[in-house]
């Protein structure tokens, strides 16, 4: 429970003691009550804005931890298409001033072979540089592989999922904003969670058109990251997510939620104007947002999502971003 939530529950914990019913005293919040915190910083440069938006959490769910990173590192193509190296090195040294304990980034990317993205985009030499243990989920042999079939599911047979994930004593993620030409229709941090799947389950998730959003949604069941930073500095608005129509957002995201920062992050596409996909579905509609919200993996409205600024051109930009999430 983060810090938000913990006041929420408290609050409404003293008003049933105040009243003589002290047997709600132990009665948890129902999901529509709960608000979930979206820490948001506008036009800053990354190296101020990311320390700023972790700090606007109130949180260290990482201090004397573990910590596995896992980034986007779809293809190696620049960012937004992947996770810019400079947004991977500042979240690496804000986790160790956070008492982050060992730090390890893994990934599996696609299609391309992990092993080539990772040496293209330098990411065993920055691994080096910052004292990072590197993990290619590609190359874990079978049995650092977990079968998993949710009850509920789109999945035939359920998904392979790597297990340093599923060990791992705190999970941090750090996605970018865009939109996904090849049904996704976007990719922010719900769909990040694609990359802790075997490559061999991706023909069935690749092969139907018609769930593939369903589920992106329920692997992220398997799962809960401590920290999701959003790097949407540069986002693509259509395309993606390799290349497509570049624009500027100069915004960066922090939260817990996955349901909180992908819609917010849906508002910044509708925001700069995006592909029809985009503006033409109401945010809490778009299948991964609505699957994801049936399996009670985050906020289940726009009005639960609470903006944190710390400035005025972020305040004002946030309420830009809530008419909308409120409007759809």
């Amino acid at each position: 429970m983060d810090r938000r939530k913990f006041i929420l529950s408290a609050a409404g914990t003293v008003l049933s003691m105040a009243a003589g019913d002290y047997s709600q005293a132990e009665v948890r919040m129902s999901p529509q009550q709960i608000k979930s915190g979206v820490a948001l910083v506008k036009g800053q440069k990354r190296s101020v804005a990311i320390s700023r938006a972790l700090d606007m959490l109130g949180v260290n769910p990482v201090a004397g931890l573990k910590v596995l990173i896992k980034p986007n590192f779809n293809t190696a193509d620049p960012f937004p298409a992947s996770t810019h190296n400079d947004t991977l090195g500042l979240l690496i040294e804000k986790l160790r001033n956070m008492g982050a304990g060992e730090l390890t980034i893994g990934e599996r990317c696609g299609p391309p072979d992990t092993a080539d993205v990772i040496r293209e985009k330098g990411i065993d030499l920055l691994c080096k540089e910052y004292g990072v243990k590197l993990v290619n989920f590609e190359e874990l042999p079978e049995s650092q592989w977990k079968h998993i079939k949710p009850e509920q599911s789109h999945w035939q047979d359920g998904f392979a999922v790597a297990r340093p994930i599923l060990d791992a004593e705190c999970v941090v993620t750090t996605c970018c904003l865009k939109t996904h030409r090849y049904g996704g229709v976007f990719t922010m941090s719900l769909k990040l969670s694609v990359g802790i799947t075997h490559k061999k389950n991706m023909g069935e998730l690749h092969g139907s058109t018609r769930n593939m959003r369903k589920m992106i949604a329920e692997i992220n069941q398997v799962y809960e990251p401590s920290l999701i930073l959003l790097d949407g500095m540069e986002v693509f608005t259509d395309g993606g997510p390799m290349s497509g129509e570049l624009k500027r957002a100069d915004v960066i995201l922090a939260g817990t939620d996955r349901i909180a920062i992908d819609a917010v992050g849906l508002a910044v596409l509708k925001e700069l104007g995006a592909n029809r996909h985009i503006m033409q579905t109401r945010i809490f509609d778009q299948e991964q947002i609505a699957r994801a919200v049936e399996l009670g993996l985050g906020v289940s409205r726009p009005e639960n999502i609470e903006f944190l600024t710390d400035d005025t051109p972020s305040k004002r930009y946030a309420e830009k971003l809530q008419g909308i999430l409120l409007q759809g």
